[in-house]
């Protein structure tokens, strides 16, 4: 699956760097569910809250058919709960936006990542914005989980 061709790479690259503003803005407010079994809990517990969901995979994990079949899972409830979500093709990339890809000295499971939002306001950060308007475009163009390569830095 490969990205829409309507989207530029400049395009892609705007939506990139928002994504790594909107992960880098999350953590420090204690916003990220890192993991796919406690992206499932939190799902299941409070959908309403979570603004994005991110699934990363590195070419290694096509084979994995079990990672496949909760992706499968994870992406229909979003879907059906109307949760943005996209795919990243660099787990390394994002582990250092994330702050290294360890918590407590054990790695973190990126393969799913989701972005809540503080219970303290509503947020409204253009960047998640920017984030959430290309994920609803690409939804518009049958692209309902659309890949994004984050660059290198």
């Amino acid at each position: 699956m490969s990205p829409h061709p309507a989207l530029s790479h400049d395009r892609m690259d705007t939506v990139a760097k928002a994504l790594e503003e909107v992960l880098s803005l999350a953590l420090p407010q204690g916003c990220i569910t890192v993991g796919v079994y406690e992206a499932a809990k939190s799902l299941n517990v409070d959908p309403d809250n979570v603004v994005l969901c991110i699934l990363a995979t590195d070419d290694d994990d096509v084979k994995d058919v079990a990672l496949q079949i909760h992706f499968t899972l994870i992406q229909a409830f979003c879907c059906e709960n109307d949760i943005s979500i996209l795919r990243v093709n660099n787990t390394r990339r994002l582990a250092e936006i994330l702050g290294g890809g360890t918590q407590g000295g054990e790695p973190m499971d990126l393969h799913c990542v989701l972005v809540t939002s503080p219970h303290s306001s509503s947020w409204k950060d253009p960047a998640l914005s920017k984030v959430n308007r290309f994920c609803r475009e690409s939804r518009c163009m049958d692209q309902w989980v659309p890949i994004i390569n984050l660059p290198e830095r």
